[in-house]
């Protein structure tokens, strides 16, 4: 008859369950270097390395070619203005726009300005519109976006000028024509990224999914080694684990938890404030956060090695999904315009929903509380992916004992042949 224990003795070998499979998850981690390389070399110097390619906020005095056809005292002052704005920089004036083509395709300048002939007179004349022609670089939408914007600016004020000439010349004096040429006023406040610059805007995103990238790989390498060398995912070193799957998966689980807790904290909390990136988010409300977000991201990530049989596998699935969760957290394109599919497909992903939420908090400002939504969610994949990972341990444990029990049986029968047709003897024959 079996012996059964009092509650409060199997509660402390279920402890110690969990207590062995922590440790010897850890000394796995630690003595493998592929490992080890992908944790702390991409977890920690990964972070450092990426954001230096955005040192400089944004563009600035880009490249720009100008064509003057009109060659007047307000073409002239045009190009000054246009030359003193933060964002293009004059170095070349052509004499048609055949020469700018040449700059252009010589990767020289990055846009062209050109002026029209009667732009002195259309200006002069009451009734007249005067025409400047902008010639965007649309390889990239930084370089379209800074010509677009200098133009825009240098014509504004130009349209202020003229109007505040034309109302003078009626007779009101300068104030009120000032008044009447901009009836409206207004200001415009840049949100949490006043320099509107591209790193502030992506790199925090970047962050978080290097933080999830590395800690799945990782995991999935761990699963690869694991069937590589014993051909299943039970095995703990010292002894075959035969107990509960549900503390194989809770030890294995909290022994990550407890190395990526040090190693996200250090990547969403250090590196912004090193790099100036935006960081008004309270510190205490990202740990939260980073709590479910790693917890739902280890049981997914063990949901998924039990597919993994190499441990080159996980690069693989590194590299192909690397853009992608970066285009479905809605950071670079924006969700509401993706199809239904995206959307839904997004939502299974714990980056997903760790990226918006840290988003919220560091780069807007928003508190634990206004980013309930992503919390909440973070935490209700946490569970079910945890009950995903036992079932898919059980299931592969099963199928594993399943395969294995028939390989043994099909290995003694070919031996009982082999052994009746004297082909296999278990001791050599004496030599003569």
């Amino acid at each position: 008859m079996k012996k059964r224990y009092p509650f409060w003795t199997q509660t402390l070998y279920r402890i110690e369950d969990v207590w062995y499979v922590f440790v010897m998850e850890l000394r796995r981690i630690f003595r493998d270097g592929g490992v080890m390389l992908i944790f702390f070399g991409a977890g920690v110097f990964y972070p450092l390395l990426y954001p230096m390619i955005y040192l400089h906020e944004a563009i600035v005095d880009m490249p720009i070619a100008v064509v003057d056809e009109c060659d007047s005292q307000h073409s002239r002052e045009y190009i000054r203005k246009l030359d003193a704005c933060r964002d293009v920089r004059v170095v070349y004036k052509c004499m048609n726009l055949s020469e700018a083509r040449q700059l252009y395709e010589q990767r020289k300048i990055h846009g062209v300005v050109m002026i029209d002939k009667d732009f002195e007179r259309a200006i002069s004349t009451v009734g007249e519109q005067a025409m400047v022609s902008v010639y965007c670089d649309m390889s990239s939408f930084l370089y379209y976006k800074n010509l677009l914007q200098a133009s825009n600016f240098v014509m504004l004020d130009e349209h202020v000028g003229i109007q505040t000439h034309r109302y003078q010349l009626l007779g009101n004096d300068r104030a009120m024509a000032e008044l009447l040429s901009q009836p409206m006023r207004y200001e415009s406040q840049m949100l949490y990224n006043p320099g509107t610059g591209y790193p502030s805007f992506l790199l925090p995103a970047v962050l978080m999914l290097i933080v999830y990238q590395t800690l799945f790989f990782g995991i999935c390498m761990l699963a690869g080694i694991a069937r590589e060398e014993n051909g299943e995912l039970y095995f703990i070193e010292g002894r075959q684990y035969d107990r509960s799957t549900f503390r194989l998966v809770l030890g294995r689980g909290m022994a990550y938890l407890t190395l990526y807790m040090a190693i996200g904290s250090y990547v969403l909390l250090v590196v912004p404030r090193i790099f100036g990136l935006p960081h008004i988010g309270m510190s205490i409300d990202i740990l939260k956060l980073l709590v479910p977000f790693l917890l739902a991201t280890i049981f997914f990530a063990m949901t998924l090695s039990v597919f993994i049989r190499e441990r080159e596998t996980g690069m693989v699935m590194f590299l192909f999904t690397s853009i992608p969760l970066l285009f479905l957290t809605g950071c670079s394109w924006p969700t509401a315009s993706m199809p239904q599919f995206w959307k839904i497909f997004a939502m299974l992903f714990p980056s997903t929903w760790g990226v918006n939420g840290f988003l919220h908090i560091n780069s807007c400002g928003a508190t634990l509380w206004e980013t309930r939504r992503e919390y909440y969610i973070l935490w209700a994949q946490a569970g079910i992916y945890f009950f995903t990972a036992c079932a898919s341990y059980m299931i592969f444990g099963w199928y594993y004992a399943k395969t294995n029990r028939q390989y043994l049986l099909r290995m003694l029968r070919l031996r009982r042949r082999q052994m009746q047709a004297g082909k296999w003897r278990l001791r050599p024959a004496a030599s003569a």
